[in-house]
Order: C-alpha cells, then sequence, then structure tokens
C-alpha cells in the first residue's frame, strides 16, 4: 500500500548532516491509552452494525479497564519508547510490508508516469535514457555529500523540520524475498566498496552498466554509447536467455523459494549479486501498441503489460525502477518498503527538473576512451526454473487482466478554487471522496489516507482515518438532498474533523502505530492474540476498502497505485491550481467495484460541493479562473 505524504514540502537552501538532523528531531510519542480507545470506537461505531458496535465497545473498556491487560501493554510500549529511535518502526514496517506475501506490482509497488515523450527515432529513447542515468548520479552525489536541501513542512505545523533518513535508501536498498517475512537490505557498510554501476534491463535481459570507469564518471555521450551497446547485443536472439525478472513478480513466498532455486548454481549468484548490488535498474522498453493515454501509460508503469509485453523486463525488489519505452511511455517503479512516495517525487522532479532545465550534454565532453561493452547477466535454466518462469508470467498475465485503473484529470476547478472558499484542498478532496463513494456504494467504509511522520526520528506514516462521523453525516445530507443552509454546515464541520485528525496524525497522536504497537508487543510477550484484536471491528478498521493519497508535483507527471483489498480502491490525486488529476485502481474480479464509475460520483460530487460552495458563499466561480498559491 503506497504511504504518500501528505506532500507539503519546501526545499530550503540549507543542508546538514543526516545524522545531525536525525539527533536534532524529537522520537515518536507514545499516545495516552484512554485517548487512543476513545478514538478508535468514535472512528468505527458508524462504520458497524448496533450488535457490532455494542459488543466492541465491551471489548474495549476490558481492554481499558484500570490494571488490565492495555495498561500493562501501554507501560511496556513506553519502556520500549525509551530503548530505541522509534518505538513503532519495525512493527510497521514489518506489519505493512515485508510480512506481506502479496506480489509486489500494483499491490505494493507505487508509479509515477512522466509525461508522454515525443521520440521520433530510436536513438531518442536512449538520449533520454542517458539523460536520465547522469541526473541520477548527479542526485546520488548529493546524497553521498550529504548535502542534499534539508525539507520543511508546509500547511499545518509548517516549518517543522523533517527527517532525511529515507532519501538515503533511495540507491543503497533492495527488498531481499523470505518464506515468511521479507528483508530490507541496506548497503550502509563501509567495508563493502560503493556499487558504481547500474542494471539496465532490455528485451527482458540484463546488463551491467559499470557509470565509473578508470575512476572516472561516465559523460552522457559514454552511457548513450553503452546503451547502444546494449540494444544491439539485446537484440542477438542466439544470445537470449528467459525473462527470469518474471519470478520477482511473483508472491513474496514463491519468488523466495524460486529464489533460493537459482542459487544452486554460482552463475546464478553471481547475477543476483550484481543485481542486489546495483544503484538503480533502467529498463529499455519496447513500444506496447498505438493507444498511450494516461490510463494505458499507468497500467503499463504498473505491471509492464505482462509476458506478451514489458512485463519481464522488469526487477521489481529493487527501490527506483526508471522505465523508457520507446515509444515514449516513461516513468519509475518504485519498491516502497524503503521511503515514502514524496521522497520519490522529490527525487523524480529533481531528474525531470534538470533534464528540462539542462540541454543533453552529448557533445564537447570529454569521453572515456576504449569503454568495455557492457556485461550480460548469464542465468543457469534448469527445466525446474522454466517451470516457475511459467508460473510467475500466468500470475502476472492474470493480475494484468484484473486490473481496473481510470486516469481523469477534473478540470472544472483546482486547488485554488478550494482555497478561495478557506478551506483545505487535502480535506476537502477526501470529503469528495467520501462522497464518490457513498453515491456509488451506499455505505461509509474504512479509509486510509496517510500522513507524515517525518518530523520524528525515523518517522514514516500513520494514517488519517478520513470516514469521519462528520464526514458521514455530510455525505448523507449531500444524497439525501437537504437544504444548502444545513449541508454547508457540515461540510464546514466535516472539513474541520478532517484537518483536526491530521493534525492529531502528523503530531504522532493517531490510533493505528498504536493499536499496532500494542498488538505486538502483546505477541511478544506471547500473550495469544488478544480479543481486542480477534475482534471484528478491529478486522474491519483494518480493510481499507479506500486506500488513498495526495501525490502533489510541481512537474507534470502523476502517480497511481492498487486497491490494497480485493473488493477496494486506490485511489490518488494530485492537486494543482486549476485541475486535479485523480487515478483510480479497483479489480475487475470483484463484483462490487468499478473504477469507471466511482470516476463518474467522484465527478459529480465534486460538482455538487462547489455548487454548494458558491451558493452558500455567495460567490461566482470561473471555471477557468487560475488562483495561485
Amino acid at each position: 500500500m503506497p504511504n504518500l505524504e501528505k506532500g507539503k514540502l519546501v526545499m530550503r537552501s540549507e543542508s546538514f548532516s543526516s545524522r545531525h538532523v536525525l539527533q536534532a528531531l524529537p522520537k515518536l510519542p507514545v499516545p495516552n491509552l484512554k485517548d487512543t480507545l476513545d478514538r478508535y470506537l468514535r472512528c468505527m461505531k458508524h462504520l458497524l452494525t448496533e450488535e457490532q458496535f455494542n459488543k466492541t465497545q465491551n471489548i474495549v473498556m476490558q481492554f481499558g479497564a484500570p490494571g488490565g491487560v492495555g495498561e500493562l501493554l501501554q507501560s511496556k510500549l513506553t519502556e520500549r519508547s525509551e530503548n530505541v529511535a522509534n518505538w513503532v518502526y519495525d512493527y510497521w514496517l514489518n506489519d505493512m510490508y515485508l510480512n506481506n506475501r502479496l506480489a509486489l506490482p500494483v499491490n505494493s509497488s507505487p508509479a509515477m508516469v512522466f509525461p508522454q515523450q515525443n521520440f521520433m527515432a530510436p536513438i531518442d529513447s536512449l538520449r533520454f535514457a542517458a539523460h536520465l542515468i547522469s541526473g541520477a548520479l548527479e542526485y546520488k552525489t548529493h546524497l553521498d555529500d550529504r548535502d542534499l536541501p534539508v525539507d520543511y513542512a508546509r500547511g499545518q505545523l509548517a516549518g517543522t523540520r523533517l527527517c532525511m533518513e529515507q532519501y538515503y535508501r533511495l540507491f543503497t536498498s533492495y527488498r531481499l524475498p523470505g518464506p515468511e517475512r521479507d528483508t530490507l537490505v541496506a548497503q550502509e557498510s563501509s567495508v563493502m566498496p560503493e556499487p558504481e554501476h547500474i542494471i539496465v534491463a532490455c528485451k527482458n535481459q540484463f546488463f551491467v552498466l559499470d557509470v565509473m570507469i578508470n575512476f572516472r564518471q561516465l559523460n552522457q555521450r559514454d552511457l548513450l554509447t553503452q546503451l547502444e551497446k546494449i540494444v544491439k547485443m539485446a537484440d542477438n536472439e542466439e544470445e537470449q536467455l528467459p525473462p527470469i525478472g518474471l519470478l520477482t513478480s511473483d508472491g513474496r513466498t514463491e519468488w523466495a523459494e524460486s529464489r533460493s532455486v537459482l542459487m544452486r548454481e554460482s552463475t546464478n549468484r553471481d547475477s543476483l549479486d550484481m543485481i542486489e548490488r546495483c544503484l538503480c535498474l533502467v529498463c529499455l522498453d519496447d513500444a506496447s501498441g498505438p493507444e498511450l493515454s494516461d490510463t494505458k501509460r499507468a497500467m503499463l508503469m504498473l505491471h509492464g503489460g505482462g509476458l506478451t509485453k514489458n512485463g519481464g523486463n522488469r526487477w521489481y525488489d529493487k527501490p527506483m525502477q526508471f522505465i523508457v519505452g520507446a515509444d515514449g511511455c516513461c516513468g519509475v517503479v518504485c519498491e516502497h518498503s524503503a521511503f515514502e512516495g514524496i521522497v520519490l517525487v522529490q527525487c523524480t522532479e529533481y531528474l525531470l527538473k534538470c533534464m528540462i532545465g539542462s540541454p543533453s550534454k552529448l557533445v564537447r565532453a570529454a569521453s572515456v576512451s576504449e569503454l568495455p561493452a557492457p556485461r550480460r547477466l548469464r542465468w543457469k535454466c534448469t527445466p525446474e526454473i522454466h517451470k516457475l518462469i511459467t508460473s510467475a508470467a500466468d500470475k502476472l498475465q492474470r493480475m494484468v487482466k484484473n486490473l481496473d485503473i481510470n486516469v481523469h484529470k477534473f478540470h472544472d476547478y483546482g486547488k485554488g478554487f478550494i482555497k478561495k472558499q478557506k478551506m483545505s484542498p487535502d480535506a476537502y478532496i477526501q470529503l469528495a471522496l467520501q462522497l464518490g463513494f457513498y453515491r456509488c456504494h451506499g455505505r461509509p467504509v474504512s479509509t486510509y489516507e496517510s500522513a507524515s511522520l517525518r518530523r520524528f526520528q525515523q518517522g514514516r506514516v500513520d494514517n488519517i482515518r478520513s470516514a469521519t462521523p462528520e464526514a458521514f453525516a455530510f455525505v448523507k445530507a449531500m444524497t439525501e438532498r437537504k437544504n444548502s443552509t444545513k449541508m454547508m454546515e457540515l461540510l464546514k464541520g466535516a472539513i474541520t474533523a478532517q484537518t483536526s485528525y491530521t493534525r492529531l496524525a502528523i503530531t504522532g497522536m493517531a490510533i493505528d502505530n498504536h493499536l499496532l504497537g500494542l498488538r505486538e508487543i502483546a505477541h511478544e510477550m506471547k500473550m495469544g492474540k488478544l480479543e481486542m484484536f480477534k475482534d471484528e471491528a478491529y478486522l474491519i478498521s483494518n480493510q481499507f476498502i479506500l486506500s488513498t493519497s495526495q501525490v502533489p508535483t510541481t512537474v507534470e507527471m502523476f502517480c497511481c497505485y492498487g486497491p490494497v483489498v480485493p473488493n477496494g480502491y486506490g485511489a490518488c490525486y494530485n492537486p494543482q491550481s486549476d485541475h486535479i488529476i485523480f487515478s483510480v485502481s479497483s479489480f475487475h474480479e470483484s463484483e462490487q467495484t468499478c473504477s469507471a464509475e466511482f470516476v463518474k460520483c467522484l465527478v459529480q460530487g465534486l460538482r455538487d460541493v462547489r455548487d454548494l460552495s458558491c451558493q452558500t458563499n455567495g460567490s461566482l466561480f470561473i471555471a477557468d479562473q487560475q488562483v495561485l498559491e
């Protein structure tokens, strides 16, 4: 599930070492037990039947009773918080990502979709790739020199310095599959040499491209030369090997087992080692067909189109996979366990701004003479491995057919209009999502919106529970068409509730991480599964049928990801001054969901809330008006 920070960042020119910043930040606090339990009941009451809620209320009262198990777990959690930098970090990482056995594409790995590129000739895509690699190496130098500007929060609690630790995992980490739990491997050892190569995928083959030769970093001309060699090598059908990358698209337990089979051969071990230690992947994709709409490009970023297209031209365990399609379909796929979406956005925007702001440097620069040819990675494939590849390919193809995605650019208005109404754009859009879902499905559901905890040491995210009682009251009134004055009162109340919960979440006072910490402490104490965490309400609370993230950008691109439950929606949005980009996903196999229908209801909801705001505020709205931030 993508956890994409609220996105209100500003880059300042000052910079600090990551260690200095980490030590300067406060520790994540442990919320008060009674506050969390009260908020939990309030969050869940309108999502449960009366019978379910009465049962849950009794269970919660027993759990939080004086001298009870809740207080014991709270004291142990407080003790833990005193002894580690961040009491929830490991619990959260395992629960959100590493314990998850689902395949990474669609289910876990989000993608940023770049503007459609207009490549007139095959060499143009390679020039683009060379420019992209050059920018990535420049960004990596900033990371190595520890001179990346520090992020500061905007919006609520503006000016707060944010933890930068996640940036330093962009090019140095790897998600290693395990039979029951994956491992996030970070190359932090000073003994091991820094990786000086990237992996280029082309026609399902993998090539080692050394970016440092004779102690000198390759320039763009050299990189282009090497990419041309790789394309030529990949076209040699006699040398082509099976699409091993498909194995990384399988379920995590299955991939762990397949990797063990591969590791029996020393040739395979060497190839795996080169991939796992590389800086990043660059995937040179074949053209995928004539239609390249935003929706089509989003699909291709998320799963590559399966075996018949570019599904095997990937290695999903690596955090950064830059996709460069011969047809101009470009973007980046992110393995999510290492960092949040805003880190991906900041890095990607840096690269695109570099490429826009500086012409490709393919002339005049001194080249490294006599460049050695890039190396094709070799694989020894037994019949067992061929069978595993076929199985993985079949499952990926089912996923390709199953994904129902709809990218919609809403042009009626953007965040400029919302700010004129003196409302938070994020809270407003969250309410529109609640309204769209309610009109589509006739009920409220547990909703996930990620909130950054980077104000704290090693901070990742917690959940803003956007399906508030106030939001439910508002969407019901809008659906039943109550009088406008009443609906406006309810809208303002719902905006206030959403904004208040957001503040709780970003200051470490939300309920989800706290309940997770209590549950994991109970597990460590071998208490068995407590009634509190077996209760149907707790299970419902964690079934996020609506999984949402705001991912704003300053460069023309958008983010997309899949649903986190089989009968749910992924809803990513990018609010701009005069329009909003929505990427809504669901699964065709679910009879309960339809992305196009949800988008239709969402668009109507956005128009209705606008009309309500204009009517009650007496304001005039001009559709093409741009209100700058």
